[in-house]
């Protein structure tokens, strides 16, 4: 059933149980503009690492955050586990993939998932992007073949022992 329905950039032709477009979407706010946006898929290059990781193939996860924060740290799911099958993850480069087996065993939990936490701040977004950012820059590192510091609390676990 065809209805017209008044709206501020005028009379409008409408189905019933369309979704709904406001009078300030782009197209009606920019009715010439050719620009289609989208997210394009980057070029594949052939062992080496550019970036993209595709959402697709990681599981995330949202969980309470620990330490201070009263009741908001025991309401809110804050922290993030990002999550991937590091054997299947064909956008890391072979040879990354094999230093990330080696120096990360304690990442990789039994059913050969690598898990990358963050629990930075008390957003969820905010702690996806720290998490995404972490896994970037793991993946760059062992690409140049830089050595990666162990953390302080790594270094004090290796005194005690």
């Amino acid at each position: 059933m065809l209805k017209s329905v008044k709206s501020f950039s005028g009379w409008l032709p409408q189905i019933r149980g369309m979704c709904y477009k406001s009078d300030i979407s782009l197209d009606k706010l920019y009715p010439q503009s050719k620009i289609k946006i989208f997210t394009p898929k980057p070029p594949a290059e052939v062992g080496k690492f550019n970036g993209y990781i595709p959402m697709d193939q990681i599981k995330v996860t949202y969980s309470c955050s620990s330490g201070p924060g009263g009741q908001n740290v025991n309401r809110v799911h804050t922290k993030v586990d990002l999550r991937f099958k590091l054997d299947s993850a064909t956008w890391i480069p072979e040879s990354v993939r094999a230093k990330m087996h080696e120096n990360f065993k304690t990442r990789i939990n039994k059913e050969g998932f690598f898990v990358v936490r963050s629990d930075l701040t008390r957003f969820q977004h905010m702690n996806l992007a720290d998490a995404l950012e972490k896994l970037r820059n793991l993946i760059r590192n062992l690409e140049k073949g830089e050595h990666i510091e162990p953390s302080l609390d790594a270094l004090i676990r290796q005194r005690r022992l």
